[in-house]
């Protein structure tokens, strides 16, 4: 795994799950005093989930950008996993702060102390799940833009090592459902990655 790597599609998984759950109730958002308190509230409001995603990649040493397709699993407290059915299988397990991807009969394990790039990224996540808007705030420069039909959260790290590598994350969603996550790097590196369905248990 490149050092390039691991920033986009961490970031790309780490925020995925948070809207890997139902949707959630429209008037609740409508209804609230502060939209953003409710939108945490919504979106920390599921254990778990188990949806489809793609993501588009482009990637400044690659003529054409890398296009994969797959599965998207939180369990609570972290356990992430994101399964890559296309274009090759492949598997991300994140949890315990030690991600382990694996392609085929090969496996890798990484220590996310290793990164400290990516620590901000990982709490920005535990926050946004368990509805600690102080914590996600302290990060990151949060913005929240439309309705709670049609909604956009813009998130600009103000930590640091974060904004080292990242220069933006925009979120789309509908109700308490995000449909897509785009992560705009430092590097001019970026990413698109589209909510799908729920899987059936």
């Amino acid at each position: 795994m490149s050092a390039r790597g691991p920033h986009s599609t961490l970031w790309a998984l780490l925020v995925a799950f948070a809207a890997a759950s139902p949707a959630g109730s429209a008037t609740a958002l409508n209804a609230a005093s502060d939209p953003l308190d409710a939108l945490m509230h919504e979106l920390a409001a599921h254990p778990s989930g188990h949806v489809t995603f793609t993501e588009v990649q482009h990637l400044a040493v690659l003529d054409r950008p890398l296009e994969s397709s797959g599965e998207l699993l939180y369990q609570a407290p972290d356990r992430l996993e994101k399964r890559i059915e296309k274009p090759r299988p492949e598997t991300l397990v994140l949890a315990h702060g030690v991600l382990i991807a694996t392609r085929g009969k090969h496996t890798r394990t990484m220590e996310l102390a290793a990164w400290p790039q990516v620590a901000p990224l990982l709490e920005s996540l535990r926050a946004t799940l368990t509805g600690d808007r102080p914590t996600l705030e302290r990060i990151f420069s949060v913005e929240l833009e439309g309705d709670a039909a049609r909604w956009t959260l813009r998130l600009t790290p103000r930590d640091p090592e974060a904004a080292r590598v990242l220069t933006r994350v925009i979120i789309t969603g509908e109700n308490a459902s995000l449909r897509t996550v785009e992560v705009l790097q430092t590097d001019g590196d970026r990413s698109l990655l589209t909510i799908g369905a729920e899987v059936a248990p």
